[in-house]
């Protein structure tokens, strides 16, 4: 164990290499590909499909970690797997034995019920498998890393609306759009955290579309339009960091980039008119914000 390192729990080591204070903003994606794709939140598929999806990010953290390594012990000792609080094996077991798990609660849904939608939830959880797999490879020195991470959540939405149907509605596919392009701006800025300054500031250009869209949707209904302005004034909050660039600054834009992924959610469903989805989705924005103070999102 490197000097001075704190000793921790097993289970808050676990906890930190999952940065599950983001889940919350898993479980809202899940909401909203299922509405959007045209399914229920009572349908009884939903319990089971949260857990897949969990154990498929919670493993695209764990998997990370183990990629990165080599780098974190120069750049960020402290992290669990340089600072020996668990082992490089252990991390890697972990991470692929939840992808495989996820992956056959997908096949369980897909076949196990009598509605159940057959290898289309299978196919996409196996696409986002690969996707994760793919992005904690080659992320580090990939320009295009932002994009693949944005498949990950666009992922996500598609494995969400085919486990419930066998054909996704089109809000579904441009909801996904938006995420991807949502996701775009916030990893770029994500990928220059170690620095603590943003280079280039055109990617987050991409951050403007999902903003537009609320723009749109907010003539629809007064929730659309409360949503807009408090998912407009977040992502204008969480740039401010950038702007004034502190240290630390940078880390804070992200973390509350990620948290903000909920409120689109929650725009997307009420422009569905689904208010009520659209207020659990804001719950799950503020039940982040309340575990990044505990567990560190990044």
């Amino acid at each position: 164990m490197a000097e001075g390192t704190l000793v921790r729990s097993p289970w808050s080591v676990a906890l930190r290499l999952g940065r599950v204070s983001n889940l919350p903003t898993v479980w809202t994606n899940v909401l909203a590909g299922v509405v959007l794709a045209g399914g229920w939140l009572s349908d009884p598929r939903l319990p089971i499909l949260l857990v897949a999806l969990s154990l498929s990010y919670i493993a695209g953290m764990y998997l990370n970690d183990w990629f990165d390594r080599g780098i974190d012990g120069k750049q960020r000792p402290e992290r669990p797997i340089p600072s020996g609080q668990v082992s490089a094996n252990t991390v890697f077991a972990a991470g692929m034995g939840m992808l495989t798990v996820s992956i056959v609660l997908l096949a369980w849904i897909g076949y196990g019920y009598a509605q159940g939608t057959g290898w289309r939830p299978v196919l996409a959880g196996i696409a986002l498998a690969a996707t994760i797999v793919f992005y904690d490879w080659r992320h580090k020195g990939n320009p295009l890393s932002p994009v693949v991470m944005g498949f990950c959540r666009f992922l996500v939405y598609v494995t969400a609306g085919y486990a419930v149907v066998e054909a996704s509605a089109t809000p579904l596919w441009w909801a996904a759009f938006l995420l991807l392009c949502y996701l775009i701006g916030l990893t770029y800025i994500a990928k220059q955290e170690t620095l603590d300054v943003v280079r280039n500031l055109w990617p987050l250009g991409f951050l403007g579309l999902p903003i537009i869209y609320a723009a749109i949707a907010a003539t629809q209904s007064l929730a659309s339009a409360l949503l807009f302005g408090v998912f407009t004034a977040w992502v204008a909050f969480a740039l401010n960091y950038l702007r004034r660039r502190r240290p630390g600054d940078v880390p804070r834009a992200v973390v509350s980039l990620i948290a903000g992924i909920s409120l689109l959610d929650a725009v997307f469903l009420s422009a569905a008119g689904a208010v009520g989805a659209a207020g659990v989705a804001v719950l799950g924005f503020l039940l982040t914000l309340a575990l990044q103070r505990f567990i560190a999102g990044t």
